[in-house]
């Protein structure tokens, strides 16, 4: 049922007609600039994932940040000038242009029925402010009936520009495109051909001072707003979806949402850059991805000063750089902002409270659909933290939280059946985008008898046994807490170890930090979970303790808390803690590769020793007295199988995902090279504030 009589909707065309633009496919004078830094953008994150993806895996990148699949140098993209793309992620480029073909047959889209489909028009949309966000919106030529609206917001640009060039795909998956839908694709403000100024993960504004007063919820809302009372033939429900930062911008449209939006599906959201997600985790700045990131993400109108570095050794390359202040003097100049703010803000202060979603999930109207993935590198913590600020106090009609066994967004992709060396059995992400998404959106915006669902708290994909779970809470009601102690010989055990308190240590050196993974030319692969472990295990600057064999299988679902009690010989020092799932020796082969043994990390989280006692509130250790370090890892949802053994392993230095620490009290973005040392690091266990970790386990 139409919320605004179609007339009144027709006698406004007018007016609509005076914010129609000319798609000529042509950029305005900042746009050839800023086209250049997308294509940085999607390429320097593959570089520093530092490995060839899955085909379905790639495409998700670029579908995601809006790229068109089938002309990968419209996005930006040029071998000749980025010398960093790595061989076998040139190699992967021709494999999927060679591919595009099956690719839209398994989407069931292509340009070709998209054209023959669907109308393109585009629009400069005015915000409360004045300000014209650029917009582009695809209808169906079938105006016997109307159409349901499915909108993305998007810093990352909307291509392909110009009104005779479509993309590949429509909308979430295949269903939506097949099914009908008007989709509406927008420029954040101070993006591409949007107007106005770009702030980099804006802060949503608890109130305006005046009426024309803007963030990102208001653009939000009076886009929405325009596009239902503008474009003809809808009927006058919206939903909002994105992945990574365009989840970012879904879940800023929950605030305040205005009565036509429906439904919202933030997926992968950036929910706290501060801590968790991409910047920072527990104070530990995240290197690689970053460098990789804003090297080449800049303004609107400024070039990158330098372009011309090539890193075939990711973890050479950036041991010769540190420490941290030579990016200024080497790379960016002083001269990004944005990579400016990032190091002017080490702590968990104003700056990155403010963009943290969660704490503003309140009053919500909508039903919220939060899906991520298991192994995401870059924003796993805060799609679970905004999941559980819209249940604490959200008020959402619904909500529920998705996690697969994906990689960044792999899930928006057909496939699923693995990642890295991993099965998983299935093709889940078929599975996520038929069974859950597909049916989310149709229930809130074609409401009726037929497309009504009911869907649990959490469905969540339970790794190592590789099942699909459906759970009325999350963590479940009926999670048992359990703590594994830490113990003598490297041992590992849910049983207290008797005795007086005793130590193992090892000598943490910034100048040989222990590597992501055992291979060369890797920053932070964004599959850098699944990897075997075995190469740190074997290094004298890791402690590793193990659990005896399993007599039955153990599930552990919900956070996994580690408290440890640690000293230093210096005054600061990172602590890592990885949970690893130990194969038996007689592990099957598959694909030719031998399980035996293998050691594969269920999680692992960095933290920087000096917040221990608070994130905005660092204090230097001092030297060999102990101090308790409590913090908490992202969930996770895995099944120990019977015969194989748990792991723990701790370590001072994860590089160069993570920054390295000079292991001296210091404000770490501008220490000198001369400021880094060797520290004795010490972990304790036995007697009463052993170090442990705990986890939730379920039946």
């Amino acid at each position: 049922m139409l919320l605004a009589n179609q007339k009144m909707r027709l006698s406004r065309h007018e007016s609509m007609m005076s914010h129609r633009v000319k798609l000529d496919g042509k950029s305005d004078a900042c746009a050839p600039v800023d086209e250049q830094s997308r294509g940085w953008k999607i390429y320097s994150q593959l570089w520093a994932a530092g490995r060839v993806m899955q085909r379905q895996e790639f495409t998700t990148v670029l579908k995601s940040r809006g790229a068109p699949i089938s002309h990968p140098i419209q996005a930006g993209f040029s071998f000749r000038k980025h010398a960093l793309l790595q061989p076998a992620v040139q190699r992967l480029w021709v494999v999927l242009l060679a591919c595009c073909f099956c690719l839209q047959s398994a989407l069931g889209q292509g340009t070709d029925y998209l054209r023959s489909h669907y109308i393109k028009q585009g629009f400069l949309i005015p915000m409360r402010d004045g300000v014209k966000l650029f917009t582009l919106v695809y209808s169906p030529r079938d105006t016997n009936r109307s159409y349901s609206i499915m909108m993305v917001r998007t810093p990352y640009g909307i291509a392909p520009y110009g009104e005779t060039n479509y993309p590949e795909t429509l909308g979430p998956s295949a269903e939506f495109a097949r099914h009908g839908f008007i989709f509406v694709y927008q420029d954040a403000r101070g993006r591409y051909r949007s107007e106005g100024r770009y702030v980099d993960m804006p802060p949503h504004k608890a109130s305006m001072t005046n009426p024309v007063e803007t963030d990102e919820t208001t653009d939000a809302s009076d886009s929405i707003c325009w596009v239902v009372n503008h474009i003809p033939h809808n009927t006058g429900r919206v939903g909002l979806w994105g992945i990574s930062f365009k989840g970012f911008y879904a879940a800023q449209g929950l605030i305040n949402a205005p009565p036509y939006l429906k439904a919202d599906s933030p997926q992968a959201p950036m929910g706290d850059e501060g801590n968790g997600d991409d910047v920072y985790h527990n104070g530990a700045f995240f290197l690689a991805a970053n460098f990789g990131f804003y090297a080449n993400f800049w303004p609107r109108g400024m070039k990158p000063p330098r372009s011309d570095f090539e890193a075939p050794d990711s973890y050479q390359f950036f041991l010769r750089m540190e420490p941290l202040a030579n990016t200024q003097k080497m790379y960016f100049e002083n001269r990004n902002p944005y990579w400016n703010d990032i190091l002017e803000h080490p702590n968990y202060d104003a700056f990155w409270s403010s963009r943290a979603l969660a704490p503003v999930m309140k009053n919500l109207t909508v039903p919220v659909l939060v899906v991520g993935g298991w192994y995401d590198a870059e924003d796993l913590g805060g799609t679970l933290k905004l999941f559980q600020g819209i249940v604490a106090h959200g008020g959402a009609p619904s909500a529920t939280l998705v996690m697969g066994p994906w990689s960044h967004g792999q899930w928006g992709a057909p496939g699923g059946e693995s990642l890295g060396m991993m099965q998983f059995g299935s093709r889940t992400c078929d599975y996520f985008q038929k069974h859950i998404q597909y049916p989310f959106f149709l229930s809130a915006l074609e409401p009726g008898p037929a497309n009504e669902v009911h869907f649990p708290r959490a469905w969540m994909f339970e790794t190592g046994k590789n099942e699909w779970r459906q759970f009325a809470e999350w963590p479940p009601a009926h999670a048992v807490r359990r703590r594994l102690y830490l113990a003598a010989k490297g041992s590992l055990s849910f049983d207290a170890p008797a005795g007086l308190e005793q130590f193992d240590e090892y000598t943490s050196d910034p100048a040989k930090p222990v590597p992501v993974t055992s291979e060369i030319g890797e920053g932070m692969p964004g599959d850098y979970m699944t990897r075997d472990q075995r190469f740190a295990s074997r290094r004298p600057d890791v402690l590793s303790y193990e659990s005896e064999p399993l007599k039955e299988d153990l599930v552990v679902g919900g956070p996994v808390t580690p408290s440890l009690r640690v000293s230093t010989s210096g005054t600061d020092s990172d602590f890592d803690v990885k949970l690893i799932d130990v194969y038996p020796d007689d592990a099957p082969e598959f694909q030719g590769v031998h399980f035996g043994g293998w050691q594969q990390m269920v999680r692992g989280e960095p933290f920087r020793g000096k917040f221990r006692q608070g994130m905005n509130d660092p204090k230097p250790f001092v030297p060999w007295q102990p101090s308790k370090i409590e913090f908490v890892m992202p969930d996770v949802l895995h099944d120990f199988r019977k015969g194989h053994r748990i792991m723990v392993q701790i370590q001072s230095s994860w590089f160069p995902m993570v920054d390295l620490n000079p292991q001296r009290f210091l404000n770490i973005p501008t220490a000198k090279t001369s400021d880094f040392q060797k520290a004795v690091e010490r972990v304790y266990y036995g007697g009463q504030e052993g170090s442990r970790i705990e986890v939730l386990t379920i039946q």
